[in-house]
């Protein structure tokens, strides 16, 4: 947690705890964002250049009220990225696009399917995370039977994009366990060391996902039939969690994204403990980033764009404090765009249960529209 000037006193370095004053003083530790953030933050994070390239259409389904497409590209580098592309039955006309960004919440074995129903039912696991995060609800779906046309892919390291993993510490869990538990035990300590690997390679584990969210943007833009609507937003992007770490990244790197929507993600960097920095994922800590901005001027740094922040106030994984500090530096980065930004607190833990999306697809549909929001 900070003291009253904001230096960073981080207790848990234990014995250790003037590391953090030393390093805040001498390595400018969250300076003011400035109207050069996006381009600091994308050298920051080693953004690299992708093109979602060789775009197939793998197969097609109507269920449910929708018309989905399964589609694979590559990015140049791994498997082939898997997306489904949902759109509501029957609807021919060009749509305005989102991209709704699966979580991390520790399950790498899945991506899209977290967020979005394919053609066939979820698998048991999958189905349980939707449970405790989502209402139950593929929210994806019900967004494009709103009126969208929703795209989700699998990230890096994700779902088609997993890595091949074996290793030996799986052995603990036992013959009756799923494959997916297998892998998720495994992909667990890899992912410290696919950070390490990212970082030696001049970018960052968030680095490249975000390479590869551009990617998916840009293309999702180029569809004939997402619509252009001129001075209104006519890609937007939309998240949970790890889901919201990438959409604010998005957000932030990209101007052709009109507007932000993300949950249970934002606090300050400042008021974070031990427990909190241990209950993340390297993509929410990629090197050099405080060096660049606090994380809510990463998150407002699209000002004036249309920027919606939904607040779990009883989430473990945040400080309220870091939390209500947060909402504090966006409205002010907002001051000039009054009604641009919209931060909501519920009553909730660490998820975008249904009353969440209910508000965020409100505030989307206004944001399309180029009108006031609720």
């Amino acid at each position: 947690m900070p003291d009253s000037e904001g230096r960073m006193e981080f207790e848990g370095l234990g014995e250790f705890a003037g590391l953090a004053e030393v390093a805040s003083r001498q390595c400018g530790l969250f300076p003011p964002p400035g109207r050069d953030l996006s381009a600091r933050l994308r050298a920051a994070l080693g953004v690299l250049d992708l093109r979602a390239r060789d775009v197939r259409v793998e197969r097609r389904w109507t269920r449910d009220g929708l018309d989905g497409e399964e589609l694979s590209w590559t990015v140049g580098f791994g498997p082939r990225t898997r997306a489904y592309l949902l759109r509501p039955h029957g609807v021919t006309g060009p749509l305005p696009g989102v991209l709704a960004m699966h979580c991390h919440a520790g399950m790498k074995w899945a991506g899209k399917e977290k967020i979005a129903d394919g053609p066939e039912p979820p698998e048991p696991e999958v189905a349980r995370l939707r449970d405790r995060l989502y209402g139950g609800r593929a929210y994806a779906g019900e967004l494009a039977r709103g009126g969208f046309a929703v795209l989700v892919h699998d990230g890096f390291a994700w779902g088609s994009r997993r890595f091949t993993l074996t290793d030996p510490r799986v052995a603990g869990l036992g013959a009756d366990a799923s494959e997916p538990e297998r892998y998720e035990r495994a992909a667990r300590e890899h992912e410290h060391v696919l950070a390490k690997a990212c970082t030696l390679l001049g970018t960052s584990f968030t680095g490249v996902l975000a390479s590869e969210d551009l990617a998916a943007a840009a293309y999702l833009r180029s569809r004939p039939d997402i619509a252009s609507v001129p001075g209104s937003a006519s890609v937007a992007a939309i998240g949970l969690s790890g889901g919201g770490v990438r959409a604010a990244v998005l957000g932030a790197l990209d101007r052709g994204i009109g507007a932000v929507a993300m949950a249970a993600a934002v606090s300050s960097f400042r008021d974070l403990g031990e427990e909190h920095v241990a209950a993340h994922s390297w993509m929410m800590f990629p090197p050099g980033l405080t060096r660049v901005a606090d994380w809510p001027g990463v998150v407002a740094a699209r000002a004036p764009a249309p920027l919606m922040v939904l607040y779990a106030a009883a989430d473990p994984l945040f400080p309220a404090r870091g939390m209500r500090r947060a909402h504090r530096q966006i409205t002010d980065a907002y001051r000039e765009a009054p009604g641009r930004y919209t931060g909501v607190f519920f009553d909730a833990p660490h998820r975008f249960d249904r009353a969440m999306q209910d508000a965020a697809f409100a505030w989307l549909t206004a944001a399309f529209a180029g009108g006031p929001h609720p």
